[in-house]
């Protein structure tokens, strides 16, 4: 299967779309059923104790799985998640950056189903694992 948005597009979309948080992620790598992005790491992403909060793994994951299915469908801005569930398995190293390792399981007209592994840098092992669930809006 085709991309309709490769790592360029789709970090021009963050940064035209989602403004707020554009500075915080960097799509590195896209395929058709794979995408890494990074969640660069600043002082409002950490929990007491300097390591990276639960919040923002979550959020890698949601952008992760949001970013795959744009690559695949295009700028559809109205793609909206509908379910995640999230493992926290490990303790991210202090102040590292987090990669989102995301497969798409699933694309079909209504929805996009996808698995993400979050790492931390420096550590081989995942620190998190997310499934999650997007729903795709009408085509007319």
């Amino acid at each position: 299967m085709d991309i309709k948005m490769d790592a360029a597009a789709l970090n021009a979309f963050l940064d035209r779309v989602f403004e707020q948080v554009a500075d915080d992620f960097v799509v590195e790598k896209v395929s058709s059923d794979r995408l890494t992005v990074r969640l660069k790491v600043g002082d409002k992403h950490l929990r007491p104790g300097g390591t990276v909060s639960g919040p923002a793994m979550f959020a890698l994951a949601d952008v992760a799985a949001y970013l795959i299915t744009l690559a695949r469908i295009g700028p559809e801005a109205l793609t909206v998640t509908t379910n995640c569930a999230i493992d926290f398995m490990r303790k991210p190293a202090a102040r590292a950056d987090l990669r989102g390792e995301v497969r798409l399981l699933k694309l079909g007209k209504q929805l996009s189903v996808s698995d993400v592994l979050i790492y931390s840098d420096g550590m081989s092992e995942p620190v998190a694992r997310a499934s999650l669930t997007y729903a795709i809006p009408p085509r007319a």
